[in-house]
């Protein structure tokens, strides 16, 4: 007789993630929590928004799944209360067939996402690992803004902007792999800044971040800093040196302007890259190196390419992903931000309390910055050291504005000879609320019109008028 050994069966494999699945129907909540339960995941129930909301304040929850139509606290209510307690909560809603307007709108609220009911079990456990998956990359983010930027002096890569949103993203994305990056942008915009964040983030963040700047370099001397030379390779190489791919080895080289490079020196780049050795300058042995390359450029490298000037091959190497930092001009509405952190930091140097007058960010933000934010860095330094009193105006500020972009103060609200003398900032004040009223007055309902003309975003525009008493219409515009 054969006899059959019973064998319990091996129990899901655990997910990563906890899910809260929120529905007042139980027959539904108990189905969809036990559907995720036997693939794996952590999953508590909740019968409606207060229970919720309670549970998210005691508990740390990744995903939020939760039905849209409930009663007394309905999807949408929930969903706002619950990011206000974990912002970094995913949210999913499902809706019935005929509601899907109602979830499109509960995504430009906030949600991650949303499903029809019925829907198929495959269909939602792909889901809810998207939004775990999305869940996250939101904590890799905030670790980069919070733990990394503290740790190395980054907050002048980070802002409210959707730009810089997306920059931080990526970033976090990419740092995970090995792939070669390219990150392009003006002089200025913190493009060492976004490389030292791949470094941080990825699993190479324990070895060495090496940078060398191309451009501060001889042609001659590129080779052997970067590859390394043998004693007598050339006059003055009185010994053998290790170059600087060889001291970023399981870390990660920075190889900084490097359009600035000679075609010559471009072909043992490529090399180095394919192949993952290098040649000492008066060696034939190649050396194994593994350094995980980050090129930046200030220059249009495409066009460097079409001009015969820049390696097309070496263009492809290096450009597996392609980061782009957008110049200050283009997010003015990171300045306070990135103001009120270099004051900080210009505070603790000194010891000195200083502060900004309201006026004297909005006098930043009507600025282009060519500089971009080391010149902001720059001209927040210089204030905090030659102002005289705790408060800095706007005339601790000066701009190198081009003709005819310095804000000019009407004829009618300068004095008259021997009137009495009108404070800058009060000039500045007069001066804005008069461009600002002259432009509505070309474009009444068309704030977006207004903000373009002005040379401000939307955002920027809409607290100046708040501030100079005008009439604004609705909230404050949100970024998207």
């Amino acid at each position: 007789m054969l006899v059959v050994p019973f064998v319990t069966p091996a129990p899901p494999t655990q997910r990563k993630g906890r899910i809260l699945v929120v529905d007042d129907q139980r027959n539904m909540r108990a189905t969809t929590a036990l559907l995720l339960r036997a693939e794996g995941y952590v999953v508590d129930e909740a019968g409606g928004g207060e229970e919720a909301l309670a549970w998210l304040a005691d508990h740390q929850v990744d995903l939020l799944l939760t039905d849209l139509k409930m009663e007394p606290m309905d999807g949408l209510q929930l969903l706002k209360r619950a990011v206000e307690i974990a912002p970094r909560l995913s949210v999913i809603v499902m809706t019935a067939y005929g509601s899907i307007e109602t979830a499109v709108e509960a995504m430009r609220r906030g949600a991650y996402d949303y499903i029809t009911k019925p829907f198929k079990d495959g269909e939602l456990i792909h889901r809810v690992d998207k939004g775990l998956e999305h869940a996250g990359l939101i904590s890799a983010v905030d670790l980069f803004a919070g733990e990394f930027k503290a740790r190395h002096g980054l907050s002048s890569l980070v802002g409210r902007s959707q730009a810089m949103r997306d920059l931080t993203t990526r970033i976090s994305r990419v740092a995970a792999s090995e792939a070669t990056v390219l990150v392009q942008g003006e002089s200025g915009t913190g493009k060492e800044l976004v490389a030292r964040a791949i470094h941080a983030l990825s699993g190479r963040s324990r070895a060495p971040f090496v940078p060398v700047n191309c451009a501060a370099i001889t042609e001659s001397l590129l080779e052997s800093e970067l590859f390394g030379h043998a004693r007598g390779a050339f006059t003055g190489a009185v010994k053998a040196r290790r170059g600087l791919f060889e001291e970023a080895h399981g870390g990660t080289i920075f190889i900084d302007e490097v359009t600035e490079t000679a075609p010559a020196f471009q072909s043992k780049l490529l090399r180095v890259l394919q192949e993952g050795e290098v040649r000492r300058v008066g060696e034939s042995v190649s050396i194994k190196v593994d350094a995980r390359t980050v090129a930046a450029t200030n220059r249009d490298i495409e066009l460097e390419v079409n001009d015969k000037r820049f390696r097309q091959d070496l263009f492809y190497r290096l450009a597996v992903v392609t980061l782009v930092v957008p110049p200050l001009r283009e997010r003015l509405e990171d300045v306070p931000i990135l103001a009120q952190h270099f004051l900080d930091r210009a505070n603790a140097r000194s010891r000195k309390p200083h502060r900004f007058h309201p006026t004297a960010l909005d006098h930043l933000g009507t600025y282009g910055f060519p500089g971009n934010v080391r010149e902001l860095e720059n001209l927040v330094e210089q204030a905090a050291a030659l102002a005289e009193g705790e408060e800095l105006l706007p005339d601790d500020f000066p701009l190198r504005r081009k003709s005819g972009d310095m804000v000019q103060v009407p004829a009618a609200a300068q004095p008259a000879s021997g009137g009495p003398v009108q404070s800058l900032a009060d000039a500045v004040t007069d001066a804005e609320r008069r461009a600002i009223t002259s432009a509505l007055e070309q474009s009444p309902h068309d704030l977006s019109r207004v903000a373009e003309v002005l040379g401000v975003s939307a955002t920027t525009l809409w607290r100046k008028m708040k501030r100079l008493g005008l009439k604004t219409t609705g909230e404050e515009p949100q970024l998207s």
